[in-house]
């Protein structure tokens, strides 16, 4: 049998033996049988379109064919900043949840990849709060929205009762944003999850969605982050997750060299580390979500302190 065919769904949940564990989750590798799509194989093991497409170039994404070997990027480094609530990284295009712990009870983290905004609609940054909960949401699209369609041939109604042509889905998370347009929601288009394809909204699968709506209170803290560079110590070596940056109309642009090297000189600050800068900015410019190891510590007891002209003598 196929390995892709016995595989289960790829877990999202994740439990963290302490507090400040950097990295959660693991990368798989399937093959595929005639009948795969890789739209059909990123919402069954839980990442977005364009990054399994990302990490397995030269495949076409509606017939990759079968006994093709795939990548299943699914190790994480967690974005800085405080454990708590939704956090949402946009050009990582995902969303991290933090459930309150119970008593005696690992700290867990939840993770599903969104779609995000594009264009001249940006999904805002910074701290904000969800401020309604609402199951079968009427979409009532905004004037700009409507006169954006209507010019591309395509009008809209002034409401979009629930059903399969509504475009938030059938669960919606209302932040406490602006005028409180913007949303964490399910689609009625799948595919579009982890594209930058949204009007400012957070878009999820609609498995993901209904499976997150029940776990979260009104007054949830939702944090919206912009980290294409993620960097952490694990056991001696610096590991570099790195995402197409994106600018401020959520569109992915290239990645910048300079700014890089400065996080990199950062992070090794005065440690004794070797580093591989070569590899560690082929990582960068490649940007595909994919963990490497770019700079190991040395152990510095290793390391002769006697002058060269006296070893020589002995």
């Amino acid at each position: 049998m196929a390995v892709a065919a016995a595989a289960r769904a790829q877990a999202t949940e994740y439990p963290l033996t302490s507090p400040d564990d950097p990295v959660v989750g693991e990368n798989q590798k399937i093959v595929t049988v005639y009948e795969d799509t890789l739209y059909d194989l990123a919402r069954k093991y839980g990442i977005g379109t364009e990054e399994l497409i990302r990490v397995n170039p030269g495949l076409d994404p509606w017939l990759p064919g079968a006994g093709k070997q795939i990548i299943i990027p699914g190790r994480h480094i967690l974005p800085p900043g405080p454990r708590e609530g939704i956090v949402v990284n946009l050009p990582e295009h995902r969303l991290y949840y933090y459930p309150k712990p119970k008593r005696g009870a690992p700290i867990e983290v939840i993770t599903y990849p969104v779609g995000i905004g594009k264009m001249d609609w940006r999904t805002p940054l910074g701290l904000t709060h969800v401020s309604q909960k609402e199951k079968n949401p009427t979409w009532t699209p905004p004037e700009s929205i409507r006169k954006e369609h209507a010019l591309a041939g395509d009008p809209l109604p002034a409401r979009v009762p629930s059903g399969p042509n509504n475009p938030l889905g059938l669960y919606a998370l209302r932040l406490a944003v602006g005028d409180g347009t913007y949303l964490i929601h399910g689609t009625n288009n799948p595919i579009a999850v982890g594209m930058p394809v949204t009007h400012g909204c957070i878009r999820m699968y609609p498995d993901d969605v209904a499976a997150l709506f029940p776990l979260i209170p009104v007054g949830t803290p939702v944090r919206l982050v912009n980290e294409p560079i993620k960097v952490a110590w694990v056991d001696g070596e610096l590991l570099l997750e790195t995402h197409p940056p994106v600018d401020a109309q959520g569109q992915s642009i290239e990645p910048n060299l300079d700014e890089f090297s400065q996080l990199l000189q950062a992070m090794v600050g005065d440690s004794t580390v070797a580093t591989d800068w070569d590899y560690a900015r082929e990582v960068l410019q490649k940007a595909d979500g994919i963990i490497a190891t770019v700079s190991v510590e040395v152990d510095r007891s290793a390391i002769s302190t006697e002058p060269t002209a006296d070893k020589d003598k002995k």
